[in-house]
């Protein structure tokens, strides 16, 4: 009997350990209940199981399977399909996993920094939004903020329907911007939030990639003082936070506002160091079927317009050539206005910034750029008008990837010629026609030779704009709308804003 007992312990043991040697049916969590999958394209699934596991992806009439690598990992690409459901996705080997709900539509990547981020509870008109948003056949899935060193295999969150309880949560910017298409495509939609906060390009850029240029060596280096200097800003910090600490107290028992925390120094764990957020936020989607990226951010990169333009182009050909998609497309939103405004012409980085986003148009395939230089807020840098953003965003889709005839610009800059003392503007997109919101045209500079610029007079004359001053008789150059926040109100009859340009640009 004692014989027995030991080895039926003996067999309890082993088919315990064999239980716990084989490995789980795993799938990523952008594969999950409620989720939308790319029409048109092949898609693919994958996940983890134990080597050498036979896995059988049912879905839709189609089924497809593969064996799992010796290191559990296995992929299949189901072929291309039509919109609709809901299916049901069946992925079986020892184990069984079943996808619920499941639609066949429209899938963008939605990524950048607070702009993006930026919830439809903050946006403008919050409870009228979400108490409309009862709208099934939209998904939202949320990417948690976890930077990473190395390149991860999966992320957490899930699909949710679009619904009054769930939309609040989400991405003010990628709403808009999916509502439209769905509305207007009448198709699901699926939008992917990646976004975090404050957030350079280089986070969500490959390192392997910027180490390989020279001109972006000098971010490494940087980085390399920061977190070497770590230790003893963070000193310094605890100091500060302590006299915050007592003023702040002060303030309360005066009964006054509570002066702003001094801000923690960035570190190892920043979320601003090079490839964090790719690693992190980006890599654990490679692959799952997307239509496009849109893209809010820049903010945190104004100060160095020619890196950003060395940069952002690296960082989409990077996502591109992962992807394996090819070039699918890349929407931009252009930095709107901001700050105070100034009462004359005068330099601007913000505007150089804004000049280097809309050159991605000609530098970058299938790159697209919205203008917002009308719906922005000098005094915050998060404006609450997402609707407008994202309708304007989603034109430039409906125009160049689903090939409806809509104007999806403003009027652009094409060319100038000097007639006398005046300058003829040439555009791009006039549309209906030019026309100003107000009784003047205003925004436009104008200079001579000696390079300084002046408020110009401007005129609309068909589809061109004259732009002339009596202290400029030989003109030489034109700016219009070059300025942090500027005064201007060029639009076409299409009711979209004129994108700030110089004829002096290098």
């Amino acid at each position: 009997m004692k014989s027995l007992r030991m080895r039926m312990l003996v067999a309890v043991v082993a088919a315990l350990c064999c239980a716990a040697a084989r490995a789980e049916l795993r799938l990523p969590a952008v594969f999950g209940d409620n989720m939308v999958l790319q029409q048109g394209v092949e898609l693919p699934v994958w996940g983890t199981a134990g080597a050498g596991e036979t896995i059988s992806v049912s879905f839709n009439g189609q089924e497809k399977a593969a064996k799992a690598d010796a290191n559990g990992k296995w992929a299949v690409k189901l072929p291309a399909m039509q919109a609709g459901g809901p299916f049901e996705l069946s992925v079986s080997g020892k184990d069984v996993r079943l996808i619920k709900n499941v639609l066949i539509g429209e899938v963008w990547v939605c990524s950048g920094q607070s702009n993006m981020a930026m919830t439809v509870s903050r946006a403008a008109n919050p409870e009228q939004e979400t108490a409309k948003a009862t709208l099934p056949k939209m998904r939202l899935f949320i990417v948690p903020n976890k930077p990473a060193d190395e390149p991860q295999a999966d992320c957490a969150g899930r699909w949710v329907e679009c619904s009054p309880q769930t939309a609040g949560n989400f991405s003010a910017m990628a709403f808009f911007f999916g509502r439209e298409l769905h509305e207007k495509l009448n198709v699901p939609v699926g939008l992917i939030n990646t976004s975090v906060g404050g957030t350079p390009a280089e986070a969500w850029t490959p390192a392997p990639a910027q180490k390989d240029d020279p001109e972006l060596a000098a971010i490494f280096t940087q980085w390399e003082k920061t977190i070497a200097n770590y230790p003893k800003a963070m000193e310094k910090h605890k100091e500060e936070m302590e006299k915050w600490k007592k003023a702040a107290d002060e303030a309360k028992a005066a009964g006054k506002p509570e002066p702003k925390p001094p801000r923690a120094p960035q570190g190892p764990t920043s979320s601003s160091r090079p490839g964090v957020l790719y690693n992190g936020m980006v890599a654990p989607l490679i692959s799952f079927g997307i239509r496009g990226a849109i893209w809010y951010q820049g903010e945190a990169n104004t100060g160095s317009p020619p890196k950003y333009q060395k940069l952002l182009p690296i960082m989409i050909g990077c996502w591109r050539q992962a992807w394996g998609h090819g070039d699918f497309p890349f929407l931009i939103v252009q930095l709107p206005n901001y700050m105070a405004r100034k009462a004359q012409p005068s330099e601007s980085r913000w505007a150089e910034f804004r000049e280097t986003q809309m050159k991605f148009v000609s530098a970058v395939p299938k790159c697209g750029v919205s203008v917002n230089i009308d719906i922005g807020e000098a005094e915050d840098i998060h404006p609450k008008n997402k609707q407008e953003a994202g309708k304007r965003l989603a034109l430039n889709a409906l125009a160049n990837v689903y090939g409806q005839k809509v104007e999806f610009s403003g009027p652009l800059y094409q060319s100038m010629k000097v007639e006398g003392e005046k300058a003829i503007i040439s555009f791009t997109h006039t549309g209906g026609g030019l026309m100003a919101k107000g009784d003047k045209l205003t925004g436009f500079a104008i200079a001579g030779e000696d390079k300084k610029f002046v408020w110009a007079d401007a005129t609309i004359e068909g589809e061109t704009v004259v732009v002339s001053s009596k202290d400029v008789p030989t003109p030489v150059s034109v700016r219009y709308a070059w300025a942090d926040n500027p005064e201007c109100n060029l639009y076409n009859k299409d009711g979209l804003p004129a994108a700030p340009f110089r004829t002096d640009g290098k």
